[in-house]
């Protein structure tokens, strides 16, 4: 059964074959969605004139639905969305199209939003997309591999991974629908901040900092210079450069925080040897 964002947008257009055609996606597989697909948030909303709000409000919670979620939060969540769904996802023309209206000043964050915005050539959405295989999924394997395990360990499916399925459980946070890495990609690692940030996970506001200092900080930054200077990109490095900024702002605000003093070691002592 379809969901009410769902059928406001199909409505919104004259129906499924409408929507297919202005998202340019196959009407079948239109057909078998519930609700409007993460990654395909914004072009429907780019399509249809029908809210984000309206379409995931799960994913974006507007100011009426969460009158206490402050302007700041909002913004912060929706740049971690905005960066895991480029890391997970193979950026459409619509997408593009909707980064090419971010906004910046002269803050350092705002010159990296306004250099993507500038970098996200629509006619050029091939070689995006081939910049995207190239760098994390190649032949064999991508020139960076976006894990916890391997950048603290140099190897896939080691503790990090552990560590990161365990707090999943104890916050109830599972994958979204379709994703098929392994939860300490740092696709699904922003996503995750992203709802904690928009409280759309029942947790303590301490968990963000916890989630934070434990499975991004330790390495989110020096993926992201791994990103801004990589040989196969151009559009990516872009990315790279604003991810770079946003985990700088975000480690440092999170430094001025009283509230959380736990360390990785301390939780995993909470958890025992569940591991």
């Amino acid at each position: 059964m379809r969901d009410a964002g769902l059928q406001e947008a199909i409505r919104a257009v004259g129906g499924i074959s409408a929507l297919s055609r202005l998202l340019g996606i196959a009407q079948p597989s239109v057909s078998i969605w519930t609700r409007v697909p993460a990654e395909r948030v914004l072009a429907v909303e780019s399509a249809t004139a029908v809210s984000r709000h309206v379409l995931r409000p799960d994913l974006y919670p507007s100011a009426e639905d969460d009158p206490s979620l402050d302007p700041i939060d909002e913004a912060r969540s929706r740049l971690y969305l905005l960066l895991s769904h480029l890391l997970l996802k193979v950026p459409d023309e619509r997408v593009l199209i909707d980064l090419r209206r971010l906004q910046g000043d002269d803050s350092a964050l705002g010159q990296a939003l306004m250099a993507l915005a500038e970098a996200s050539d629509v006619p050029g959405a091939d070689k995006i997309a081939r910049e995207h295989f190239d760098l994390f999924i190649g032949v064999g394997r991508g020139e960076l591999l976006p894990y916890a395990s391997f950048y603290l360990t140099g190897f896939l499916y080691e503790r990090p991974l552990v560590r990161v399925r365990q707090d999943m459980r104890r916050l109830g946070v599972e994958r979204s629908d379709g994703m098929s890495e392994p939860e300490d990609h740092l696709g699904f690692l922003l996503e995750t901040m992203a709802g904690l940030v928009a409280r759309r996970f029942v947790a303590e506001a301490t968990e963000q900092k916890l989630f934070f200092t434990r499975h991004v900080q330790p390495w989110a930054e020096r993926f992201f210079t791994d990103l801004a200077k990589a040989e196969a990109a151009r559009f990516y490095r872009k990315v790279g450069a604003l991810g770079l900024e946003f985990m700088r702002i975000e480690r440092e605000a999170f430094a001025l925080d009283p509230d959380v003093t736990d360390s990785s070691d301390a939780i995993d002592a909470s958890q025992g040897a569940s591991a």
